[in-house]
């Protein structure tokens, strides 16, 4: 049986010297508050501040990273619990699938969702062994004895976490009543909703129309053309405000901006209201979409972020069968410079905006990206997202906008995730990986440990609260 080892110096250089500046600069990091300004944790429980169902409930069914492995070496998706939206049948009984996770857990070696996974069980839950074959029902018997107690409700382990700000991400036409409920309680700690447009402004979209139905529920009119839907995100974005949202967010298929004239957006978003969309009308209306929520951030001061370069629900199979986000995204190769130029000619130089790009494509780091953020103010460089939110991700994230960029016109790190319980996990990973860079620098004599303990404090807690205006 084989047992954690989660020592101090994991994820640290083997070189002593290295090694010795990384502990001390972790050392005076490594208990900083927690800011996740960008994630997809469900509001409601903490709203409801009830025990978590079970460890399948916690650990399986919301994370991606985790049953994605799975289906990967040919477990099929029912088999794991992963809720249908055709009516198939799928596995409800939750100590099966445990079983069937802990008979693979062995997946996971060298993963960051190993790396995640193991945290949680031994940090969180004091778990000393890994999950097995043998184990899997006990391990399961002893994490339920536990979500059970006080100590392991949502709120309580926020706190315990030392999670100072925590924000999700919210259709634009969400009505943010979980968050409400929230303030309403009386808890007093910061969950804040983040403005996600993209169900509303990408034409291409399965569900286009009942989406900006949803829209107009909530704000109360028709939206029959392009200036009532400039109206409503604007209306949108202002209530969103109000409860306490400081940004963004847009996932887009690429970064490509273009201003469109107002008729031609009109005409665009007629066609699409009539069925008649032509080849390139998603296309120039997202990019026509990306300028208006860019003068929208100048305007209202919400930071805006964007997400490109990912095919979404490129398994057709897997997203018929089971709907959106469920792990079958692919990274695409993706081009920043002339795809940015019109929103950073137009915005890019305005002080007071803050644009975080993210990339899935890494050949874009220094070739692109570092010199955009090197230059632009307005422009701002998202962490090592998704599939490069790891060891070597990160490593290679620093090594190659560091020289370009620096660290100032990065903006820290967020955890961008659905699994609650992994956000100590992962925050604290990003907090080592960057001390072991940092104390390469030091070693090397290119900065001082002062100077070295200074920036890293700005990675972990400084630069994402200014950048997310938290």
């Amino acid at each position: 049986m084989e047992k954690y080892d989660l020592n101090e110096d994991r994820y640290f250089s083997s070189d002593s010297i290295v090694r010795n500046y990384t502990r001390q600069i972790y050392e005076s990091i490594k208990d900083l508050p927690i800011i996740s300004p960008h994630g997809h944790v469900d509001p409601q429980i903490f709203v409801d501040n009830k025990p978590f169902p079970n460890p399948t409930q916690l650990f399986l069914i919301p994370d991606h990273y985790v049953y994605r492995m799975l289906y990967s070496q040919g477990i099929k998706m029912e088999l794991l619990g992963i809720p249908s939206i055709d009516g198939t049948e799928v596995e409800k009984d939750p100590r099966k699938i445990w079983q069937l996770f802990a008979d693979n857990y062995y997946l996971f070696l060298g993963t960051p969702s190993g790396n995640w996974l193991a945290y949680e069980f031994n940090k969180i839950f004091d778990i000393e062994e890994k999950p097995d074959s043998t184990n899997a029902q006990s391990i399961y018997d002893r994490l339920q004895e536990k979500l059970n107690t006080n100590e392991f409700l949502p709120r309580n382990l926020f706190e315990r976490f030392n999670i100072e700000v925590l924000s999700t991400t919210d259709a634009a036409s969400d009505s943010l009543d979980q968050h409400k409920g929230i303030k309403a309680c009386g808890w007093n700690k910061r969950v804040i909703p983040c403005f996600r447009p993209d169900a509303e402004t990408d034409l291409s979209a399965r569900n286009w129309k009942q989406n900006l139905s949803a829209l107009e529920k909530a704000v109360g009119y028709e939206i029959a053309n392009y200036k009532k839907l400039i109206q409503a995100l604007e209306e949108r974005r202002k209530y969103f405000k109000e409860a306490g949202a400081t940004s963004t967010d847009h996932g887009v298929f690429s970064p490509y901006t273009h201003q469109l004239s107002f008729n031609e957006a009109d005409q665009i978003f007629n066609r699409a209201l009539n069925n008649r969309l032509e080849e390139n009308d998603a296309k120039l209306f997202t990019a026509n979409m990306l300028m208006e929520m860019a003068r929208m951030s100048a305007e209202d001061g919400l930071t805006m972020q964007i997400h490109p370069g990912s095919y979404r629900n490129y398994n057709e199979v897997i997203f018929n069968r089971y709907g959106l986000d469920k792990g079958c995204d692919i990274p695409m190769q993706t081009e920043y410079t002339f795809n940015l130029k019109e929103l950073l000619n137009k915005y890019g130089n305005n002080t007071n905006l803050t644009i975080i790009v993210f990339t899935l494509d890494e050949t874009t780091y220094s070739r692109e990206l570092a010199p955009l953020a090197g230059h632009y103010p307005a422009m701002k460089l998202g962490p090592a997202w998704w599939f490069h939110d790891s060891i070597e991700g990160m490593m290679r994230f620093r090594r190659m906008v560091t020289e370009t960029a620096g660290f100032y016109n990065t903006v820290g790190f967020n955890d961008d995730t659905r699994a609650f319980l992994s956000i100590p996990a992962r925050h604290d990973l990003a907090r080592r990986v960057d001390s072991n860079y940092l104390g390469e620098l030091v070693s090397k004599h290119i900065i001082s440990l002062n100077e070295a303990m200074s920036v890293a404090k700005d990675l972990t807690y400084n630069l994402v609260k200014k950048a997310y205006k938290l």
